[in-house]
């Protein structure tokens, strides 16, 4: 069996290096990617670089080296460096063929005992440098599910008539990104019976928000601002049946994770009484369950109360301290 060997950092993984990868592919049996940790270079989290590989590419194998070598040269003691952490890596695995389109392609691969396999950088003229400076400007460099981690996803929850499309739409235009309407508002008008849905049908909503959610992903610029998401859904069908689906459930509990910075619009502000909606006191109480609920998940969140001015002005100084990749919770945002 032939097996390849490639490394770097991917930080981001972009075009470039996906052309090297799948050349490696395309000539091997089995294609070894030894990801770097370079906490010098990037703050993009090595596990999330290295899932972007096996995402991408679930037959490669991926071997994250969390301890490997962080200087960059051609002297001989930053080669013998690489070379020993290398064969020491890979426990005495035979790479037949080393691919890289970089000066150290030669000397890793006599280490390896491997052919050199130098791959025209040129095919795909882009630098993970270049990318970093303005990954917004070079998404076309990056695969979707790449570019998604570099948008700020933004969610804002609450009971009905809180705020929240309002300040979705208007942070918006001030940012001059996409925002994400709630899907589960316009189908209920098109297909509730007696002002209520089916365990199905709210599933539905959770789903297809979902799926244009992402598809607005790509084109926003930063920032996505979402009105409301999966958990929402998760307590309206709770409210209507007294439980949901399993499926919905799950949904629920992966949009845990799939949030950057969640937001609980306040009910402080006046009652919109349409006729869709419940009435005052039953806002009350739902925003009680929804407050309880991102309690009991032990998300962290920020609770924005004041007129629209204000609750901008709030969201605008929590993201100007936002780093993605970087912040850890501070409530004194």
């Amino acid at each position: 069996m032939k097996t390849g060997l490639t490394l770097g950092k991917y930080s981001p993984l972009h075009k470039g290096h996906q052309s090297l990868i799948e050349k490696a592919i395309s000539e091997m049996d089995h294609v070894i990617v030894v990801i770097y940790n370079s906490p010098e270079t990037t703050n993009i989290p090595l596990q999330l670089r290295a899932d972007w590989i096996r995402n991408i590419y679930p037959a490669v194998e991926v071997i994250e080296a969390w301890d490997g070598p962080t200087e960059i040269g051609d002297t001989p003691d930053i080669k013998q460096a690489h070379e020993t952490y290398l064969c020491k890596k890979l426990g005495g695995e035979q790479i037949s063929a080393f691919y890289s389109s970089e000066f150290y392609g030669d000397h890793v691969s006599k280490a390896l005992k491997a052919k050199n396999r130098l791959i025209d950088r040129e095919i795909v003229n882009i630098s993970g440098t270049k990318i970093r400076s303005n990954p917004y400007k070079y998404k076309s460099f990056l695969h979707p599910l790449v570019y998604k981690d570099f948008v700020t996803n933004v969610v804002f929850v609450g009971a009905p008539s809180t705020g929240k499309t309002t300040l979705s739409k208007k942070l918006s235009e001030i940012f001059e990104t996409q925002w994400m309407p709630e899907y589960g508002r316009t189908y209920w008008k098109k297909n509730h019976l007696n002002r209520r849905l089916t365990k199905s049908q709210l599933l539905e909503i959770a789903q297809k928000h979902l799926t244009e959610e992402d598809r607005l992903i790509q084109e926003s610029k930063k920032y996505i601002f979402s009105d409301t998401n999966a958990t929402t859904t998760f307590m309206f069908g709770k409210y209507y049946h007294g439980d949901v689906l399993p499926e919905l459930e799950r949904l629920a509990i992966s949009s845990e994770k799939r949030y950057d910075l969640w937001f609980l619009c306040g009910g402080d502000i006046p009652y919109e009484d349409t006729w869709d909606r419940s009435g005052d006191l039953n806002r009350k109480w739902f925003q009680y369950q929804i407050e309880s609920d991102l309690n009991t998940r032990k998300i962290p969140y920020i609770k924005l109360i004041g007129d629209l001015n204000q609750r901008i002005n709030r969201v605008k100084s929590i993201l100007s301290k936002h780093k993605k990749f970087e912040s850890i919770f501070n409530t004194s945002m």
